[in-house]
């Protein structure tokens, strides 16, 4: 392996963790965007697609394939994927109006358990006892840093549905992102996936009559905020650190969302903080770090992604 390929494994977790803490503003840009639910899900893709071009065209970045693998085959994985992330935006989105934050949050954070499901049925890809033990202790964490925010009751079902369904697009969009960054490069697969969640979420928004239009500059300036730091920044940096890491591990590391995005309510919207909250953080760091020990030095996955990156 050369050099650089090993330092960007280095790197991979920690740019994961960052990207995890970015996506952790997505809620409250959501919140203060000035429009409807999915209208802000396509303000956020569509006003990243620009500059994600350029980038692209900078860094003269080309889908990188290997000889084993159809081209169109890969092209469908990156068009697969933005679908996946417009239902899991569209539908999330829907669950925050119809559902508490907490509940939201929480079942939307689901995502990891069908993932890894996914991976040990169908692609017969085994887990160690103590993944298991740390992705239900992680999951655990999330409930006790939410569970004084939780709502239980027949108002909440069809929001709360909305959450579970929206963390089975979110267990899709992980696993056909990392399935894409075999074979091309973050900006390629952002850049592709995005172009697509624009065009199904743009069809959605119209088809809803939802407020459209930011009402002022105060609402551009959060929309555009919601594409940089969270779409570009957030999603990009998860996008990268996929070629280097399993897509099981990756899926539970990101239970480091519902941690930020409770500090950054706690920071900027003054939402409650407390011992409860720091306790569930670190039952979820407890159960990252244990998935992670249960990882084999050497993952067969993770070396063909490393190929590939």
């Amino acid at each position: 392996m050369s050099a650089t390929a090993s330092a960007s494994v280095r790197h991979a977790l920690p740019g994961l963790v960052l990207g995890a803490v970015l996506i952790g503003l997505a809620p409250i840009f959501v919140r203060l965007g000035g429009v409807g639910p999915t209208s802000a899900a396509f303000w956020r893709v569509f006003l990243a697609l620009p500059v994600l071009f350029l980038m692209q065209r900078l860094s003269q970045g080309r889908p990188l394939r290997n000889g084993s693998t159809d081209p169109r085959d890969s092209t469908r994985v990156l068009w697969l994927a933005g679908l996946a992330f417009a239902g899991d935006l569209a539908i999330w989105h829907q669950s925050i109006r119809l559902t508490s934050i907490a509940n939201s949050t929480l079942l939307t954070n689901l995502a990891p358990v069908f993932l890894t499901l996914v991976l040990h049925f169908y692609f017969h890809q085994r887990h160690a006892p103590r993944f298991w033990l740390g992705l239900v202790l992680a999951l655990s964490g999330a409930v006790v840093l939410l569970a004084g925010s939780l709502r239980i009751g027949r108002e909440t079902v069809l929001g709360d549905l909305c959450a579970i369904v929206t963390a089975m697009f979110y267990a899709a969009y992980q696993l056909l992102v990392s399935r894409g960054r075999r074979n091309f490069s973050a900006l390629d697969v952002m850049l592709r996936s995005s172009a697509g969640a624009a065009a199904v979420l743009l069809a959605i928004t119209l088809a809803t009559g939802e407020p459209f239009w930011p009402p002022d500059a105060h609402s551009w300036i959060i929309l555009l905020a919601l594409a940089l730091i969270s779409h570009i920044g957030g999603q990009g940096l998860i996008a990268w650190a996929l070629a280097h890491l399993p897509a099981s591990f990756s899926s539970v590391t990101l239970l480091v969302q519902p941690i930020a995005a409770t500090v950054f309510a706690w920071l900027i919207l003054g939402e409650g903080f407390g011992p409860q909250q720091v306790l569930g953080g670190v039952i979820v760091m407890a159960g990252i770090l244990l998935c992670r020990f249960a990882m084999p030095a050497q993952n067969p996955q993770v070396e063909a992604e490393r190929a590939g990156a």
